[in-house]
């Protein structure tokens, strides 16, 4: 009988308190996420230029451990004007986030700073096919993640797409070739 009040005031208790649990649907009452929450792969887009990031070198994709990535990319006319730095752009890139392990390797191997983890991770279908993200929808997910964590290029001396107008012509260096005295001819017996 003792038992049975203890465990009759154990809940007694335990239902006055506040829930812990967060009403997910209702977005006033959902739970803040981390800043260091690592969502779906989205692409990064350059303002300067107008232009995104990515060229289309496919070392994410060669790099994904399952596939989920495919891209083509294309000459950029940007560049032809004088307008970009970058001579090859990406033209098509899609993810199949049903695939996505989220493990973030495409983001470690990329030279460009193009592709950036984001915070999205409310994107779940009805069809299994129906979770391939495009260009234009990682675009999109790279522009609100730059605004909403003020997201800078790690590289931008290398990333830097804005044509510099005035480059110095690269310096001829003359190089002597050295060779070791033992293999100078000797002239004469």
């Amino acid at each position: 009988m003792i038992n049975f009040l203890k465990g009759l005031t154990l809940t007694l208790t335990t239902s006055l308190r506040k829930p812990v649990t967060a009403q997910y649907p209702a977005k006033d009452k959902r739970l803040q996420i981390e800043e260091r929450y690592m969502g779906f792969p989205a692409l990064t887009w350059d303002f300067q230029v107008g232009e995104p990031y990515c060229t289309g070198c496919m070392v994410c994709v060669r790099n994904c451990p399952t596939l989920c990535m495919t891209a083509e990319m294309k000459d950029n006319d940007f560049y032809e004007s004088g307008r970009s730095n970058r001579r090859k752009i990406i033209d098509t890139f899609e993810i199949n986030l049903g695939r996505c392990i989220l493990c973030g390797i495409c983001v470690d191997v990329c030279n460009f700073d193009a592709i950036e983890m984001s915070r999205e991770h409310e994107l779940s279908k009805y069809e299994r096919n129906a979770n391939r993200v495009n260009l234009p929808t990682l675009l999109e997910m790279g522009k609100f993640y730059q605004e909403e964590s003020n997201w800078v290029p790690k590289q931008p001396e290398k990333n830097n797409g804005t044509p510099q107008s005035s480059k110095k012509p690269p310096e001829v260096i003359n190089r002597v070739r050295r060779v070791p005295i033992d293999f100078i001819p000797k002239k004469g017996p």
